[in-house]
Parts: structure tokens; sequence; C-alpha cells
């Protein structure tokens, strides 16, 4: 009776972990499957994602080797500045962005090798997204950028002095601009860590929009500045201005801010819980605001853009930076290759 007992338990043992495994298995959407989803009303548009310039290859075209997260402007004489963070696969995750390149261009397609920020010279473990723009008041140029601000420490906004030129960043003087604040009590549950700045001047003020995580959910939160030194929260501290919700119910990020004639563009990223590995894999999304707080999202049914190369198990678009060129509309991207090594593109988008 007690072996037949056994037998029945670990029969009973193998249907349920064989039927979890197919349930968790039919869960996860290979990259097809998601292109299949995509709303048809967007067809058109992710049609003109098939299309693109490389502007930056991997430093390895191996898997994990990435080349991404750009941030890209255009200076007064018309030449384009690309800041991107490179990433190695040969450190733990979340501590592989090695160093900081700075791009330029004469034409926002052929960019040249203009400065190296290396992680070791700030000192900091590890980088993610830069944000580069210029400063409307002093000409000057402002360098954001991402990490773990000293040993143990949780992910915060840093900041490099301002430079007369793009090649002029010291990485010596980096500093921190945004980081969590302290609990108000043990049980206070609060944003516990800030990446990926997207940072604008507009409307008087500097904007900016970063990755905020809680409870190991990622979130966007919005801070403004005077200066693009000393930043405050807007609204509510433990607020997001997305939900998770939708096509990006598992993470939802912000990815760039276009100023149209009224209003502007905003432009996010998320993921879903049914694809595989929703922490990286992302698609990417259009909303509008008209006081840069208020997200009214325009991409609801669905994604608006991922790779048309996927590997196997990936798709993602994301850390797109979108601004207007000459009467179209460019991004740059970081995108995933069939070989789920990682490169920066450039679509032109027209009317």
């Amino acid at each position: 009776m007690v072996q037949m007992a056994g037998i029945c338990l670990c029969l009973g043992a193998a249907f349920w972990f064989g039927f979890f495994a197919t349930e968790a298995a039919a869960q996860v959407k290979r990259p097809d499957e998601v292109r299949a989803d995509l709303p048809k009303a967007y067809a058109s548009y992710l049609k003109q994602f098939d299309t693109y310039d490389v502007v930056l290859e991997s430093p390895k075209d191996e898997p994990e080797w990435w080349a991404g997260a750009p941030s890209v402007l255009r200076d007064a004489n018309g030449v384009f500045w690309m800041a991107a963070r490179m990433r190695t696969a040969d450190a733990p995750r979340g501590l592989r962005g090695y160093e900081i390149q700075i791009h330029k261009s004469e034409d926002g397609i052929h960019f040249d090798l203009a400065r190296l920020l290396k992680r070791e010279d700030v000192p900091i473990q590890g980088f993610e997204r830069p944000a580069l723009l210029q400063d409307p008041k002093s000409g000057q140029y402002k360098l954001y950028g991402c990490g773990p601000w000293g040993p143990d420490s949780e992910w915060t906004i840093i900041k490099f002095d301002d430079a007369d030129k793009p090649t002029e960043f010291v990485p010596s003087t980096a500093h921190l601009v945004i980081a969590p604040r302290p609990k108000r009590y043990e049980r206070d549950i609060r944003p516990d860590g800030y990446k990926d700045p997207v940072i604008i001047f507009a409307q008087g003020m500097y904007h900016g929009y970063v990755i905020g995580t809680m409870r190991r959910t990622e979130r966007i939160y919005h801070f403004q500045s005077p200066d693009g030194e000393h930043w405050e929260p807007v609204g509510n501290y433990f607020d997001s201005i997305m939900d998770l919700d939708g096509w990006h119910n598992f993470y939802v990020r912000p990815a760039s801010v276009v100023p149209m004639e009224f209003g502007y563009f905003f432009f996010y990223e998320g993921s879903n819980v049914e694809w595989y590995d929703p922490v990286y894999n992302m698609g990417t999304g259009v909303a509008f605001t008209f006081d840069l707080h208020t997200i009214q999202e325009l991409t609801i049914q669905g994604l608006l853009a991922i790779s048309s190369t996927p590997s196997e198990h990936f798709h993602l678009l994301r850390y797109s930076h979108w601004m207007r060129v000459d009467g179209e509309l460019w991004v740059y991207a970081e995108v995933v290759k069939p070989n789920d090594s990682h490169e920066i593109r450039l679509y032109r988008l027209k009317r």
C-alpha cells in the first residue's frame, strides 16, 4: 500500500510538473507571434521600420555584446552628436555598460568616434543610457548618465560638468543629481532606483523622465529643474506617469520627447508578461502630452515598432531617440540582431 501511494504521488507530481511546464511555455510568445499580434491599423507605419541605416555596430558581433541607448542632438552648425552606451557580455547583468562614446557626424548617418568616457575613470560600476543636450542659454553641452553611485548603491542619475564641446566632457566631474529619497519609515514603499534619463528643455524648464524601480517593476517618473542640476519630482513623488497596463503590463519606460507645433509626442517603450525575458525584450509605442506630465497614450491597441531582424527569442527595439530633421522624423534606436547582439540603427520616417 505504501509503495502504491508512492507511485501515485510520483505520477501526480510528474503530471503537474508537465502541466505547468506546458502552460509556462505557452505563455512565452515568439517574436513572430508578437509581430502577428500587432494592430493592423499600424501596419503601414510598422513597415517603415524595415528600412534602416546602421550607424553604430556592436563592439563584437556576438551575443550579449551591445551598442545602444543613443541620445542625439544637432547643433547650430548642423553637426550631429550622439552619445551611446557600449555593453560587454563579460560582466554581471546590470553592470555591463563599460563606456559612453560620443560620436560626431556631418549627415546624421555616418558617425566617427570623438570621445570616450570609461567607467573606471568616473569611477562607477557600470553605465546605462546617457542623455546629451545643449543648454539653450549658455550654449554649453550637458551630459547625463546613470549607474550605481558607490558600492552596493541604488541606481541613480549622474551628470558630468558642462562642456563647451561634446568632446570635452571630463569623466571625473560626474556627480549625483537624482537619487531615491530615504524611507520615511521601515515599511515605506518608494522608488528605490532611477536610470536611463530622457531630458528635454521645454516651457522654460528642464524636464527629466527616468525609469524608476519600485518592488522590482519599472515605471516612468517625471522630474523638473530650472538649471539641469537641481531636480524635484513633478506631482506625487510615488506616482509614475504611465501605468503597467495593456501590452506594457510588465514594464513601461520613457524613450523620447518630440516638440510639435502644439504639444509633444511622448515615445515610450514597454514589455508584456507573455514575452520572453520581458526585463530586456522591449517594444516601442507613442503617446501625446500638452503639459509634459499628463500622458495620453495613442498606441493603446499594441506596439508601434519592434525589430525587423529578431533573434530566436528577442524582438526588441528600445532606447529610441526621435527627432525632426529636414521635414522627416528620424529615429535612432538600439535594435536586436538575429545573433542576439545589438546595434544602433537610424530609421528615416517620411510623411
